[in-house]
Formats: C-alpha cells, sequence, structure tokens
C-alpha cells in the first residue's frame, strides 16, 4: 500500500468497504494477532466476518474492534513494557496519554475475548462489574499486559463507512489462559482458523491486513521474539498519498 495515492487505494478497497458518506470521527481500536509456535512453523488466529456487516464483510481478520471507555478502568495483573507503551504513544497525529495507550491494549484482550473465545492472562481471583470483561471473572482469569508487542497501526482512509485509528498488537497463545470450546459470547466471527502467515497472504483478507502480514513475515524472520523495541510500521494517508512511516 506503501505510496498508492487516495484515489488508487480507494479502488483496491472498494470491496473491504463501504465507501462514501460524510466525514467520520476517527476511533482508537485494536486487534489481536495471537501467535502460536507450539510446532515449530507460526500460525496465526484468524475469523470471518459476516457478511452482513458493512464494515469489511466477509473477510478474515484479526480479532479486534473499538475501544470501550471501561477498558481503562479495568485491573491487570502487570503492566505494558516501557518501550511498548512508547510505541502506543508514538507516530504522527497522537494526542493519547498513558492512560489511554493502556485502554486500547487491553481492548485487544478483551475483544479475542468476545469474538474467539480466548481469555489471555493468568488463572486468578479476578473480579469486574463491567459487561465486556465478565467472562474474565467467570473463567477466573486476570488479563496480562507485559507479554503484548505492538506490530502495527493504521489509520483507515477518509470516505468509509468506519474509520479507526487501529494497533496491531501480537500476543502469544502460550498466554492464553482458556480457551471456550464455542468461541466468543459475540459471536461476531463465523469462522476461527488457524493459518501460516503465507496461507493467511493467499487468503481472502483486507488489503491493510495482507501488507501487515507481510511486514510481520519479515519481522518474525529477522526478530522472532518480537522485541518491544523494534521499529514498527504506521500506515496513513498524507498529502493524498498513502505512507508508510515507522515508529
Amino acid at each position: 500500500m506503501e505510496g498508492m495515492t487516495r484515489a488508487e487505494v480507494d479502488v483496491a478497497e472498494s470491496k473491504d468497504f463501504a465507501l462514501g458518506g460524510g466525514p467520520m470521527p476517527i476511533r482508537d481500536a485494536a486487534t489481536l494477532i495471537l501467535l502460536d509456535r507450539r510446532q515449530g512453523d507460526i500460525r496465526l488466529l484468524m475469523g470471518r466476518r459476516s457478511r452482513a456487516h458493512r464494515f469489511m464483510p466477509g473477510k478474515l481478520v484479526f480479532p479486534g474492534g473499538r475501544t470501550d471507555p471501561a477498558d481503562a478502568r479495568i485491573m491487570a495483573a502487570d503492566a505494558l513494557l516501557p518501550a511498548v507503551e512508547a510505541k502506543l504513544l508514538a507516530g504522527r497525529g497522537s494526542k493519547i496519554s498513558a492512560t489511554r495507550a493502556r485502554a486500547i491494549a487491553m481492548s485487544a484482550l478483551r475483544e479475542t475475548y468476545e469474538e474467539a473465545g480466548l481469555l489471555i492472562g493468568r488463572k486468578a481471583d479476578f473480579r469486574t462489574n463491567s459487561e465486556g470483561w465478565r467472562g474474565f471473572a467467570e473463567h477466573g482469569v486476570e488479563p496480562m499486559l507485559a507479554n503484548l508487542r505492538l506490530v502495527a497501526r493504521a489509520i483507515t482512509p477518509p470516505g468509509r463507512v468506519r474509520r479507526f485509528d487501529t494497533r496491531f498488537i501480537a500476543a502469544w497463545r502460550d498466554d492464553v489462559a482458556v480457551e471456550l470450546a464455542d468461541g466468543g459470547p459475540t459471536q461476531e466471527l463465523e469462522e476461527l482458523v488457524w493459518l501460516s502467515i503465507a496461507d493467511a497472504r493467499q487468503a481472502d483478507t483486507p488489503m491493510i491486513t495482507r501488507t501487515i502480514l507481510g511486514d510481520l513475515a519479515q519481522r518474525l524472520a529477522d526478530d522472532p521474539d518480537l522485541a518491544p523495541d523494534a521499529p514498527v510500521p504506521f500506515y496513513h494517508l498524507r498529502h493524498q498519498r498513502f505512507v508508510r512511516d515507522l515508529l
């Protein structure tokens, strides 16, 4: 996507998004790339969105969604590493606080539970009155942040029915404390699959997802443990052209 004009991106993404409408606010969001390296080759979790959605209908995506206000108030077992927090705060146009950065990371964990039924954390007595986090309390899982890594950021271009400032956050399947056999309570993802990165890049995914999968493949080849201070690609529109900065 790097270097494409806005018009070129509009054409390429016309099957990923409903285009048109007035200016839309940009909302913070997070998506979680769950990596499984237990059998040698790395696989990642993806799910298929309903074809009834106006945003990425029928596409294979990572679990994720908008950051909710309650995400900032949930206690975790540990904190983001300073280098990861710094990456979440970095970038042109970023005006968020450390509290907001933490909430964005927490929303990646919540969405992964809600959409995929996977609870990342440690078994412990965990209590909350927040509806979105009730599953963690019911299954005795305290969310954990220290092993999360930021691997990409992308802002949806103008002219879409939804616009998000999305942080793509990676986690390891080893940190999943509970896997629910029936998936998450929202059932938003109709099909959950574990794919190699090569197979995921060939699947029916949004263009930005394929782009970030390419970045991730190179990152893992050079840095298989995902060092917290490694450069992170940031995709956004500048002067009517899609650019790739490094955070």
